[in-house]
């Protein structure tokens, strides 16, 4: 059974089941929800967790009974919710990610805190409404996938911009005209360029 061993992305092989980034945030996602107070947050996180795993044929519980470990399963293992050994002909094909101790909740707090300060960035130097676009960002990875966003994969941002940004964000009009500049802005301004995803009509 691997013990994190699809966590680095960049030593992993390209036919690794679970690639690093899929694994790492399934960890972020598990861990945001352990420590959510809002249980219909709680569920948001353990359902995107899921459908994420779900795109890979894999599943997720915590075993609590050892201090927390995060396993993800092949979900051919499985039936009915209940693990067949009779159907396991490869242990190695699990991942475990033990969660308690493993990381320093100050480090989602640095992540949140880069982002709003990237987003501070682009206000200073873009004007108000790029701003609160860019804030709208910050508030988007900080509180659905705990990540910096310069690494935002074009999915994730696709879910910003077409789902969380009319949904949430309450968005001027304003706003909603300039939204894929600002996108492009906030990237530009991180120095990192920007992943290909679909830009939809305002």
């Amino acid at each position: 059974m691997s013990d994190r061993t699809a966590g680095d992305g960049a030593s992993e092989s390209e036919d690794e089941e679970l690639q690093g980034n899929v694994v790492n945030d399934a960890e972020r996602l598990t861990r945001l929800a352990r420590t959510a107070i809002d249980e219909n947050e709680r569920a948001a996180h353990l359902d995107r967790r899921d459908r994420l795993l779900d795109e890979y044929d894999f599943t997720a519980r915590v075993r609590e009974a050892d201090d927390a470990t995060l396993v993800l399963h092949p979900a051919e293992w499985h039936a009915d919710g209940v693990i067949r050994t009779d159907r396991i002909e490869d242990i190695s094909r699990a991942i475990e990610i033990p969660l308690e101790g493993a990381e320093d909740p100050d480090d989602w707090g640095a992540v949140d805190e880069r982002n709003r300060e990237l987003a501070a960035e682009v206000r200073t130097t873009h004007g108000d409404v790029h701003g609160d676009n860019a804030i709208a960002l910050a508030d988007f990875f900080g509180n659905h996938y705990a990540k910096p966003i310069e690494s935002a994969t074009a999915a994730e941002l696709e879910e910003f911009r077409t789902d969380y940004f009319v949904r949430n964000a309450w968005p001027s009009a304003k706003q909603r005209d300039v939204i894929d500049e600002s996108i492009r802005l906030v990237f530009e301004t991180a120095d990192e360029p920007v992943p290909e995803f679909r830009m939809q009509p305002s």
